[in-house]
């Protein structure tokens, strides 16, 4: 029983797995979206491959907490994602800070800009995913 956390964006999706033993996030993979037919079933593909039972999703909250447009958007896909895989359970989670953190973290292992920008959102999702797991103290 594994998670995967998605950070979802207008171009893309980022991807992260727990490890079986739910106590660390592992970047799997940035899905560049072409259409939400395609990104279901790519993100099916990974349910399968990592036997998924939750889907732990980035909310993009706005810095005071409240929820606006971003929400809304990630919420939309959302649906999509429980009409498609009802068998998935599904969290959100405060991501506020996550993109910062990776960014931070790139920069700090001196990745340059033009690799960063293609893994930041794959690493956003570990950070999600591993804040997530972090609170369930390893329990799923």
């Amino acid at each position: 029983m594994r998670a995967l956390a998605l950070d979802v964006g207008d171009k893309t999706i980022g991807v992260a797995a727990s490890d079986l033993l739910g106590l660390t996030a592992q970047g799997v993979e940035t899905i560049h979206r072409k259409s939400n037919k395609e990104d279901l079933h790519r993100l099916g593909e990974l349910i399968n491959q990592f036997e998924a039972t939750t889907f732990v999703i980035g909310l993009p909250k706005n810095m005071d907490g409240t929820q606006g447009e971003r929400c809304d958007i990630v919420k939309n896909f959302a649906e999509k994602l429980a009409a498609k895989f009802p068998e998935v359970k599904q969290i959100f989670w405060d991501e506020r800070f996550s993109t910062v953190a990776a960014a931070r973290n790139l920069i700090a292992a001196d990745v340059s800009r033009r690799k960063r920008k293609k893994v930041i959102d794959k690493m956003a999702a570990v950070y999600i995913l591993q804040g997530w797991l972090d609170s369930q103290r390893g329990g799923f």
